[in-house]
């Protein structure tokens, strides 16, 4: 922070305000942080240039879990459906661990609490826990399917014939349609209506084309896989 003329002016750090006026829902939360005296601007731009070669930025784990403690709802709540699963959020891919955690955010955000938690529920049952089905694309690919069939996707259907393919064969599938969660949620799809008398239509699972949002996630989460 910058003290010019007795005003205080922010030129480094205003996403972490912005973070801590989120998680405490006030802007009038004390924030630790140093002041310089009467820099003129070229100084103040020449500071946060060289601090930006030293700044890490906060992880979504990081993010998610400072909601946690401030007691946010949208991440409480998902912390526990993930647990009522046997599963725990991760900073990192391990057994048991949800490591996809904007993943998790953005179907509970954009589609609700139940379709997370059918999302969840199919994957649990059909891969039994792999630790590669807990992957960001293919949950998102599986909460794809369940909001453009709704109950014409069935659960019993979905785990029998999904259970039979592995991630890995699953991943390939994938990789020879589309590139995303798009390509996960054809991959299944096919699958699925494997001598299907009546088989789900392709053409449907297009009303849940994805959003810079979601292409933001994918990107950035694939970077991780």
């Amino acid at each position: 922070m910058s003290r010019r003329n007795g005003i205080n002016y922010v030129f480094n750090g205003q996403h972490t305000i912005e973070i801590i006026v989120a998680i405490s829902g006030s802007r009038e939360t004390p924030v630790w942080c140093m002041i310089y005296d009467d820099l003129d601007y070229q100084r103040e731009a020449d500071i946060f240039a060289n601090q930006q070669k030293y700044v890490k930025s906060l992880t979504p784990y990081e993010i998610f879990m400072a909601n946690i403690q401030a007691g946010r709802d949208q991440q409480l709540i998902i912390k526990d459906l993930v647990k009522s699963y046997s599963l725990f959020i991760s900073s990192s891919k391990t057994p048991g661990g949800i490591c996809a955690i904007s993943t998790l955010e953005y179907i509970h955000q954009k589609f609700g609490f139940h379709v997370l938690d059918r999302t969840l529920r199919l994957c649990v049952v059909t891969w039994e826990g792999d630790i590669n089905s807990l992957a960001g694309s293919i949950l998102r690919g599986i909460s794809k399917l369940i909001v453009a069939y709704e109950d014409e996707l069935k659960e019993a259907i979905f785990k029998e014939k999904l259970g039979r393919c592995s991630i890995k064969e699953l991943s390939r599938m994938a990789s020879e349609r589309k590139a995303g969660s798009i390509g996960y949620a054809e991959a299944m799809l096919t699958m699925y209506n494997k001598r299907q008398r009546n088989p789900l239509q392709l053409l449907k699972l297009y009303k849940t084309k994805g959003d810079e949002q979601e292409e933001l996630i994918e990107n950035e989460e694939g970077k991780n896989q």
